[in-house]
């Protein structure tokens, strides 16, 4: 288990969280601190928790009727789940990028600065200048800047999954969720996913779900694997994958199970 320290290395502190659908505990005291400006992978085998957890950290549960949480979860030491927090602004802070790109159906620009227009953005100079730096840190740009008044849904798989990265960036998150971003992508549009999560880590503090233990020993600083809704194990990535303190651990990298 990795040493858990206090102060400003972490962006997010998660201590004894429990989840429920209605009756069915989904996470068992879950505790894991998140460093920040890393990409943190949570792994482990379908309906394990790790995507439930992932969408504890900016409240998305609060939309599934008859659930509940408890524990703690900090964010830059401020309990995201008190009474009368501000679930907008949490979003906010906490942006999320879906398995399936959803882009909306309006052109790339309006894609993009539909989130700042929400916030009360409405200079069109500022939000041209959002736009532009969205998609460039989202790899994109170049790619779509002489058609930005195109509809969103003529561009390919990997370009919308961009696409949308950069809609969750305009709002200028500290935090980036992505639950398996990649998995319905074909390999050239992956490894694309996966560079920029790299130029990603140096801004933004990155939260993975994925399946695929390749990319999560390729993306990731470190790794939490998830087994029927309990944290087994959380270290380096490096430590995960060459030497798990866990055997259940060991099983499921080495693909014994799962």
């Amino acid at each position: 288990m990795q040493e858990q320290t206090a102060g400003a290395e972490y962006t997010v502190e998660a201590k004894n969280v429990d989840f429920f659908y209605g009756k069915v505990q989904a996470l068992f005291g879950v505790s894991l601190n998140i460093k920040i400006r890393h990409v943190t992978a949570l792994i482990g085998p379908s309906g394990c928790g790790k995507s439930t957890f992932l969408r504890t950290l900016n409240r998305m549960n609060d939309t599934i009727r008859n659930t509940r949480v408890s524990g703690e979860i900090l964010i830059n030491g401020e309990d995201i789940y008190k009474e009368g927090m501000n679930v907008v602004k949490l979003r906010r802070q906490v942006g999320m990028v879906f398995q399936k790109s959803n882009p909306f159906p309006k052109s790339i620009f309006d894609n993009v600065a539909y989130g700042p227009r929400i916030h009360g953005q409405h200079d069109q100079q500022q939000l041209a200048e959002i736009v532009e730096k969205s998609l460039v840190d989202a790899a994109l740009w170049d790619e779509v800047k002489d058609r930005l008044n195109d509809n969103a849904l003529g561009l390919s798989g990997g370009q919308q999954q961009r696409l949308c990265i950069a809609r969750a960036l305009a709002v200028g998150p500290e935090i980036l969720l992505m639950d398996e971003p990649a998995s319905a992508l074909d390999p050239k549009s992956t490894t694309k996913i996966e560079d920029l999560i790299g130029e990603l880590r140096e801004k933004y503090t990155i939260v993975i779900v994925t399946h695929n233990m390749q990319q999560a020993a390729r993306v990731s600083d470190y790794t939490a694997f998830f087994y029927e809704g309990s944290l087994v194990e959380f270290d380096r990535t490096k430590k995960i994958f060459t030497k798990p303190k866990a055997k259940q651990t060991e099983d499921y990298i080495t693909g014994r199970f799962g």
